[in-house]
């Protein structure tokens, strides 16, 4: 059965303090299933506040609460569309060329046969978890892996925040050897599995539910040679310690998910735990880090 198109209402506003209080607001005003409301940081520090409703909502009283917990000049940029019904995995399929970054390309199963063959594959296909390789983190980190792998051959290799596991299996790929992943989403366990043994490296991937690293498995596995973490600057600046801890000396450490403003923060966290910055890549509005633990 085709699905029914749905009604947006969407604005921009400018911190993430004032998002998150207006989507703490219009989260309360609605009963569940009424509205799903996402608010998303753009690269310009922007924040896009977005509404979607199955049935047409009332324009002036959704403006009207707008204004009242964003500010009249914010109600009045509040824009309402209709979005068509579409099958948007299809369409999520059909956009993901094979992506290239150094040694290792990215792709889907309908461009298995495009990509050249002294490259190492990586066939990840749309899911719940996060990672196809099309997002600048991802790729920057492709790109920092390729980096280190051309000076060293990190025995001990982790993947925190591995969601679809293209880090893990890229690792797995080049190293033919063990690597442990980890992520707090049930279904980016089961997803990374799965991509592991379609990738020919489920031998080589073992996949764990963990928060941060309280898990038994890291001290076990660790101290690790490389670690790589593609998650938040939030989260990245919180787990700067116990990443410390469990990196060996003169172990590297690829960091992303962060935005270019949000990267200095970021190296100061680690710095001041004993890393020091090695190279700093920025890919449509992301930065992604390379450091290394001194000692």
């Amino acid at each position: 059965m085709q699905p029914s198109p749905t009604h947006r209402a969407s604005f921009s506003i400018g911190s993430e303090a004032a998002a998150r209080r207006v989507v703490d607001v219009l989260t309360e005003v609605f009963f569940e299933g009424d509205a799903a409301v996402a608010a998303f940081e753009r690269p310009d520090g922007q924040w896009d506040v977005t509404l979607h409703f199955a049935a047409e909502p009332d324009q002036a009283w959704l403006r009207e609460l707008v204004a009242t917990s964003a500010g009249n000049e914010i109600a009045e940029t509040l824009a309402f569309d209709i979005v068509e019904a579409k099958d948007w995995v299809k369409a999520s399929l059909e956009d993901l060329v094979p992506v290239p970054a150094g040694r290792f390309v990215v792709h889907g199963s309908h461009d298995r046969d495009r990509v050249a063959a002294n490259k190492l594959k990586i066939e990840i296909e749309a899911a719940l978890a996060f990672g196809t390789g099309h997002h600048g983190t991802t790729r920057g980190c492709l790109l920092l892996l390729d980096h280190v792998l051309k000076s060293a051959r990190p025995r001990r290799v982790l993947d925190l925040g591995t969601g679809t596991g293209v880090l893990a299996i890229a690792a797995a790929k080049a190293l033919h050897r063990a690597v442990l992943a980890s992520d707090i989403d049930p279904p980016s366990v089961r997803v990374a599995t799965e991509n592991a043994a379609l990738n020919d490296v489920g031998n080589h991937v073992r996949v764990i539910r963990a928060t941060g690293f309280a898990a038994p498995d890291f001290g076990k596995c660790g101290p690790f040679d490389l670690v790589l973490a593609n998650i938040l600057a939030n989260p990245l600046r919180q787990l700067a310690s116990p990443m410390a801890r469990h990196l060996a000396p003169g172990g590297r450490l690829i960091l992303s998910g962060l935005l270019t403003h949000q990267a200095p923060a970021v190296i100061a966290a680690y710095r001041a735990r004993g890393l020091v910055p090695l190279r700093h890549l920025r890919i449509e509005g992301w930065s992604s880090l390379l450091l290394r633990k001194m000692g």
